[in-house]
């Protein structure tokens, strides 16, 4: 069973930034420059938690996950062009 996962950045430092971004794009798609959505497995969230973990600098960096249920991914909207999943293949 998969879940939909955002997750979203601020990253002071523009090579952990870089690295970080350079990782996400592995798991997810990018929605915004510092925000990506994925549809991964618990499995695959917590490998990628690992990763962005050894990373990041928690004195400076902030990383937020946000678990959305299948209802609230369906109801998620957007203005403008976006690349995203498309509602009828999210399984959670």
């Amino acid at each position: 069973m998969k879940q939909f996962l955002v997750v979203a950045y601020d990253i002071a430092d523009d090579k952990r930034r870089a690295k970080i971004a350079k990782t996400l794009v592995q798991y997810g798609l990018r929605c915004n420059e510092s925000v990506f959505e994925c549809l991964l497995p618990e499995s695959k969230i917590r490998k990628l938690k690992q990763q962005l973990e050894k990373l990041a600098d928690v004195r400076e960096d902030i990383i937020l996950y946000y678990y959305l249920c299948l209802p609230c991914a369906m109801k998620r909207e957007s203005l403008g062009r976006r690349p995203g999943f498309k509602p009828e293949v999210i399984v959670v």
